[in-house]
């Protein structure tokens, strides 16, 4: 993806390509999109690339965290500029568009949320899904609740994401080959996930698209809760996640969230700059 502003464009099933504009926000290129048209875009730019023979595409998220690591680390940047669209899970970049952007964010776009948004699509259009990250008890678990929640939907496999010997990489990219999924739901944490995508995204075969999806396994398994909706709206479900995990979560909150404030105060336009066509050919 370019560092500027603009459009993108992503073929569709049939008739006119998808359109999506572009701000930035904390100094990378965000999605002006909602949750809808978001799972929507995914199943739709997925089904148009099956059987097409092209690597597929990669979506990720930005949150606040994500903001900081990116102006502290080029490679980071540079690997989550690598992904095709990247979508706003943090309330604060909604919330700082509205301010200072000309095309404010429609809502915040958080990964759990937009799971479920994809599935109840993916079911109706007959698209298929892979999900990989987290456990083994974990992953048994969301595609156990997954297909409680969407009886219909077409789960091609699921793996934990734990990939600790030479070959697991290997064998699991051997196996998403096999099942040739539409979607591949990739949950590895930042920046793991997004360094698997680009790594591995020319030796996918048959995948139309990856979203990363961070920790949307625990969320999607039971394991852990979301914070209530009150504190979702205002931004602060950081606290949330803090108050359930202290010792692993508060000094990096406590680290990165006075420089994502920074960012978004400092790096997001209040004009996008000219036009910027990132387009994805019809199969």
């Amino acid at each position: 993806m370019p560092a500027q502003t603009g459009p993108l464009c992503f073929a569709a099933t049939a008739g006119s390509p998808w359109d999506v504009p572009v701000a930035r926000i904390g100094g990378l290129p965000i999605a002006v999109i909602d949750r809808a048209r978001s799972a929507a875009l995914m199943v739709d730019t997925a089904l148009a690339r099956r059987n097409a023979g092209q690597r597929p595409l990669v979506f990720t998220s930005a949150n606040g965290q994500v903001l900081s690591m990116c102006a502290r680390d080029t490679r980071i940047r540079d690997l989550f500029l690598d992904a095709d669209l990247i979508h706003a899970d943090g309330m604060p970049l909604v919330l700082v568009s509205r301010l200072l952007n000309n095309t404010p964010l429609p809502e915040r776009v958080a990964t759990t949320d937009l799971f479920h948004d994809t599935a109840i699509v993916a079911q109706q259009r007959g698209a298929s899904i892979y999900l990989l990250g987290a456990t083994k008890a974990v992953m048994d678990q969301a595609a156990r609740r997954t297909r409680e929640l969407y009886p219909t939907l077409k789960i091609a496999g699921y793996s934990s994401g734990y990939l600790r010997r030479d070959d697991d990489e290997e064998r699991i990219i051997a196996d998403i080959n096999h099942a040739r999924p539409d979607i591949l739901w990739l949950g590895l944490g930042a920046p793991a996930e997004q360094a698997f995508a680009a790594r591995n995204r020319e030796k996918l075969h048959g995948v139309g698209l990856i979203k990363t999806s961070g920790g949307l396994f625990d969320f999607v398994s039971g394991k852990n809760s979301r914070a209530p909706a009150w504190m979702q709206r205002a931004g602060l479900e950081w606290a949330y996640r803090i108050y359930l995990e202290p010792r692993r979560l508060a000094g990096r909150y406590l680290m990165t969230n006075p420089h994502a404030i920074f960012l978004l105060l400092t790096r997001t336009g209040r004009t996008e700059s000219g036009p910027v066509t990132r387009t994805v050919s019809a199969p």
